[in-house]
């Protein structure tokens, strides 16, 4: 069956079987990746593949059930409508009704009039590129391209017919670096039109690498520390479902009921905007239209991010932030674009208000070494010494500590350094910040 063949017949088996409502939520598209090593090609995929969930709502509850065939309705509709009948907790989730969404620009990428062949010589460009930046880079762990497109429709019975497009694309390189009997990796990746910048590419993850070279730890204290743009944009990743409605009415955040409070610094604006120029969108998991929102403006929480289900359940409008962690999964909380807005202080500028401290390059564990339900994290991490506002030497195998609140409250000044991680279903975003203390275990 077609798309719409499929739907039609779905929604009239779903409610002549005594549903309220039923919603289609579909996905197609393509996938490329490619990953060469010493000049030969490592791993290769191509693949196109689609999914479809139905929802619906029986008696107040909502069911789910998933398929990647569109060639038996009946039977998708009777798994949802059984697997509404299981649910035992209140699962009152409202549908998004038809309405209209912002215009937003078609994404043009380069790389998608690439061929694969095209793609291929691409990252096998990066790799030798990445080999005569430094005589200290002996081989090249990892070095990628990779695209992904996809089309997302959801259309339910109370009118709603949404319809866009996402794509991505990226490329990497992890060299390796040796020296004196250290071995150290680096790593840099571009998106979109930025993988043709080869050059750069290689330079940024062979200085990441080298700048490793010779490091050591330091002595267990309380330190300034001058978070890298990339290090404080997976911490903020990382504990980002601090700001879920869902966590939040679970009892598993700390901001739960915080909405007016002063949560961090007044330096500290963090913004989720679905028309950032990063990943674009003009709807969520739900349909419900995106709009950009200041979740902590002036250091002050102004919202959490709700889907239709806590929006309900707290008495707010949705923030347009459900989502789903695939096809196949349920509606959620998820960020859009999440990022701490910048400052206007230059990197040197931060280095040099720094003064004495570590500059965090790099931190890792970040699944192990932290709860987003408590806020407390323990990562190991890795950077560069400071002294009179000039680095002195690398520094590693020390661990950060702290909490994410009291980090933000610490926050003393924002770079305007902005970049944002790789991209996905949520992308995490930040600048360089410089806070005033935390604890470092080393040597």
């Amino acid at each position: 069956m077609e798309f719409n063949q499929f739907k039609e017949k779905a929604f009239e088996i779903a409610l002549a079987q005594g549903c309220d409502a039923a919603e289609l939520y579909y996905v197609e598209g393509d996938s490329f990746s490619a990953m060469v090593l010493e000049q030969e090609l490592d791993s290769y995929s191509v693949s196109r593949g689609r999914g479809l969930n139905l929802r619906v709502q029986l008696a107040g509850k909502n069911g789910y059930a998933y398929t990647e065939t569109l060639d038996a309705p009946e039977a998708l509709v009777r798994r949802a409508m059984d697997n509404a009948r299981a649910i035992e907790n209140d699962d009152d989730h409202p549908m998004q009704g038809k309405c209209e969404y912002r215009a937003l620009p078609k994404r043009e990428c380069r790389i998608d009039a690439a061929s694969e062949r095209e793609k291929i010589e691409l990252a096998m460009a990066l790799e030798r590129a990445v080999k005569v930046q430094d005589t200290r880079v002996n081989r090249v762990m990892r070095c990628g391209v990779g695209s992904d497109s996809a089309l997302v429709r959801i259309c339910n019975t109370l009118g709603l017919d949404a319809e866009g497009e996402e794509c991505a694309a990226y490329s990497y390189a992890v060299p390796i670096a040796s020296a004196e009997g250290q071995v150290k990796d680096g790593f840099a990746f571009r998106v979109d039109d930025g993988v043709f910048d080869v050059e750069g590419c290689a330079k940024e993850a062979v200085s990441r690498a080298v700048a490793q070279l010779g490091g050591a730890p330091v002595p267990a204290g309380k330190y300034r520390i001058l978070f890298e743009n990339q290090a404080m944009a997976d911490l903020l990743s990382a504990f980002s479902p601090m700001f879920s409605a869902d966590a939040a009415q679970k009892g598993l955040s700390l901001l739960a009921g915080k909405e007016g409070e002063t949560v961090a610094a007044s330096d500290v604006t963090i913004l989720d905007d679905p028309f950032d120029a990063v990943n674009p969108r003009a709807f969520d998991a739900e349909g419900v239209p995106c709009a950009t929102k200041a979740v902590v403006e002036g250091g002050v929480l102004k919202t959490l991010l709700h889907n239709l289900k806590t929006a309900k359940k707290a008495g707010v409008p949705s923030t347009g932030n459900g989502g789903r962690a695939g096809a196949a999964a349920p509606v959620g909380v998820m960020p859009t674009n999440f990022f701490l807005k910048p400052g206007t202080d230059s990197y040197e500028t931060l280095v040099k208000k720094l003064e004495n401290g570590l500059i965090i390059t790099d931190v890792s564990g970040l699944h192990a070494g932290l709860n987003t339900v408590s806020g407390e994290f323990s990562l190991l991490a890795s950077g560069k010494l400071v002294e009179k506002g000039k680095t002195v030497r690398a520094v590693e195998q020390i661990t950060v500590s702290g909490s994410f609140l009291s980090l933000m409250r610490g926050v003393e000044a924002v770079g305007s350094d902005l970049r944002f991680g790789m991209p996905g279903a949520s992308c995490f975003g930040s600048p360089s910040v410089l806070v005033g203390e935390l604890s470092v275990s080393g040597k």
